[in-house]
């Protein structure tokens, strides 16, 4: 089965939590994931951030749903790495 290696998300955030406790929260999900939050818009209520995630095995679910529970919105998926992994069928043609 393939495994998230590194993703690049699109996510609309309120201004609280800020960049670093958002990274925070997301990193916490796996002792092995490194976060970047880039901010690429900011207005009133709101910042546009593209979220930045590297690690093992990254668990989308998670972050989706961690996503959620801080008032964000996840927009799109903009870029991501998988890295495939041949499954033993026990065939042994």
């Amino acid at each position: 089965m393939a495994t998230i290696q590194k993703i690049t998300l699109d996510v609309l955030k309120p201004h609280r939590p800020n960049a670093l406790e958002f990274a925070a929260a997301i990193a916490d999900l796996s002792q092995e994931m490194r976060v970047q939050v880039i901010v690429e818009a900011v207005d009133e209520k709101t910042e546009s951030i593209l979220l930045v995630i590297e690690g093992g095995e990254i668990d989308f679910d998670a972050i989706s749903q961690r996503i959620s529970e801080m008032g964000a919105t996840l927009h799109s998926i903009d870029a991501v790495e998988v890295l495939g992994k041949k499954s033993d069928t026990g065939d042994s043609s």
